[in-house]
């Protein structure tokens, strides 16, 4: 038998990481990420895997970011009870990191189901729960980088992947059931980070691969080549604009790195005279708990000895508890406000936009990438308008951007990131990123040499014999729990909201009672139209 791949997550999408593994004699996953983004696609998270939970052997895991961890504890839920392999830093990130996603989880169908209760809709229950998340990690098993482990007879090696503190890239050789046949050598990139990024070496791995899967997140897009001075001077630029005037800054981060990067570089800003003396609140009981795992690993790190030194606690205000986090809710001005997530779409940074972004004296400053259907995303499109915990909200603050600290490489790094991998025989499979970025950077690759033949960008459960004679063919007449063009784009969810908006909109803009109510009858005739059809 071949090894067979299903494309379970991040496939024309960049989120929701997994893949589905099946040899002649085993069935393991490499990653189990929750999805983000639209409605649509976030219902996946509560949808029944598209494989036997109790039937998976093992798990190997790239690193604890939630897009690609945060389905594990849903997994033991269903009776996986097989062995997690991960980094030790990925495992101590993900002792703070489940049981928050396990916490935000149960907030979040607690809020919702009050509202449910009020409108006579059935009550939900959250994926999994903050006891879930915990009870799971027994299972965790920590390896070393660049070192060989056999699994039930997979070998597989671990790669530095430069993206965040304990990712990596996973080499797999996979035997045959014909002793006569060679291992087949595939290679799963995980997130790729750019080249020269603060604390780590760049992205390393062996080459001469049957098959590669490989992120495309930034297929397409190439940043400015900075140094950590003028990233700095960007920042200060962005942090100088926001509070002008008597301004508010709110900055969603993902709680791992990211934070952790823009603390550094801010308080050496103030280290050295340019910034000047601002209050900083760092509202995430998360990033507070990774900052903690960064001090414990940092003799692992590069350039880390001016991040510890200039870590200066009493210069940020840490808010923990969420009366600490409300009590921000006073501040007018004149501040900085961290909180997560970093797309927008979770945590205590919805309650800051909801409280503070109607005023136009504040400032939301994109750090990270943002998925399409995000609030993140949403948000940097323009919108004037929002729906958050229920409620409308009037945009009249600015949205910025900066994508100097991204974790992901550019489109040129992931070329010469993958290049660097060949020979590649039979199949260069391109993941994590949607289908712009995917063709962007296929017409990349090809551009820099790689035959045509060999790229394959595949959707959400596809699936694929990856044979070492001849070319692989995707398998026909598979059931796909989402469409492709369903996570391009806006979902019906984003559409109602917009609609909801749009008609109080025009309500309000009549002028008298006669033509309001002329507008709600002429909707309601389209309504009863629309149920006879």
């Amino acid at each position: 038998m071949s090894v067979r791949i299903k494309f379970c997550g991040a496939a024309g999408i960049v989120t929701g990481s997994c893949y589905y593994v099946e040899t002649a004699g085993h069935r393991f996953l490499v990653d189990c990420g929750m999805f983000q983004g639209t409605k649509t696609v976030r219902s996946l998270n509560y949808d029944g895997f598209p494989f036997d939970p109790t039937a998976i052997d093992f798990v190997l895991l790239t690193h604890a970011h939630i897009d690609h961890s945060g389905l594990l504890p849903k997994l033991f839920k269903q009776g996986f009870k097989g062995q997690v392999y991960m980094t030790e830093p990925t495992k101590d990130l993900l002792a703070a990191m489940l049981p928050d996603s396990g916490h935000i989880q149960e907030m979040d169908v607690m809020n919702l189901n009050r509202r449910n209760a009020r409108r006579g809709k059935p009550l939900i229950e959250p994926i999994y729960t903050q006891k879930d998340a915990e009870a799971c990690q027994v299972n965790f098993n920590s390896v070393n980088l660049e070192e060989w482990i056999n699994i039930e007879g997979i070998r597989a090696k671990y790669w530095n992947a430069g993206h965040i503190l304990g990712s990596a890239s996973i080499a797999l050789e996979i035997p045959s059931d014909d002793p006569d046949e060679k291992a087949t050598r595939v290679l799963f990139s995980g997130d790729i980070g750019p080249d020269h990024k603060l604390f780590y070496p760049d992205p390393a791995a062996s080459s001469d691969y049957d098959y590669v899967i490989s992120e495309s997140t930034y297929g397409g897009r190439n940043r400015e080549d900075v140094t950590p001075e003028k990233k700095r001077q960007i920042l200060l630029n962005e942090i100088e604009l926001a509070l002008n005037d008597n301004g508010l800054l709110l900055i969603p981060s993902f709680a791992v790195e990211r934070t952790q990067e823009l603390l550094a570089d801010m308080l050496i800003l103030q280290h050295t005279g340019q910034l000047r003396e601002i209050p900083i609140f760092l509202d995430s009981p998360l990033a507070i708990k990774a900052t903690e795992v960064f001090v414990k690993h940092a003799s692992a790190l590069e350039d880390v000895e001016s991040f510890v030194d200039k870590l200066d606690t009493s210069r940020i205000h840490f808010t923990e508890s969420v009366e600490e986090s409300k009590s921000l809710n006073r501040i007018k001005s004149g501040a900085i406000i961290m909180a997560g997530s970093g797309m927008c779409d979770a945590g205590r940074i919805r309650h800051h936009i909801k409280n503070h972004m109607w005023r136009s004296n504040t400032t939301l400053l994109l750090v990270g990438y943002q998925a399409e259907g995000s609030l993140g995303r949403l948000l940097l499109n323009g919108a004037t308008k929002v729906r958050i915990h229920g409620e409308e909200i009037s945009i009249r603050g600015k949205v910025r951007q900066i994508e100097t600290y991204s974790g992901h490489a550019d489109s040129n790094e992931l070329v010469e990131w993958i290049m660097e991998r060949q020979p590649i025989r039979h199949g260069l499979y391109l993941c994590h990123g949607e289908q712009q970025s995917a063709e962007a950077l296929r017409d990349e690759l090809i551009k820099a040499g790689l035959p045509d033949g060999l790229i394959n960008i595949p959707a959400i459960d596809d699936e694929v014999e990856l044979t070492t004679s001849g070319r692989p063919e995707f398998a026909p007449n598979i059931k796909h729990r989402i469409q492709t063009r369903d996570v391009a784009s806006w979902d019906a969810h984003n559409e109602f909201a917009e609609l909801q908006i749009d008609l109080k909109a025009a309500f309000d803009q009549l002028a008298d009672e006669k033509s309001r109510r002329a507008l709600a009858r002429r909707i309601k005739r389209a309504l009863e139209q629309q149920q006879d059809a």
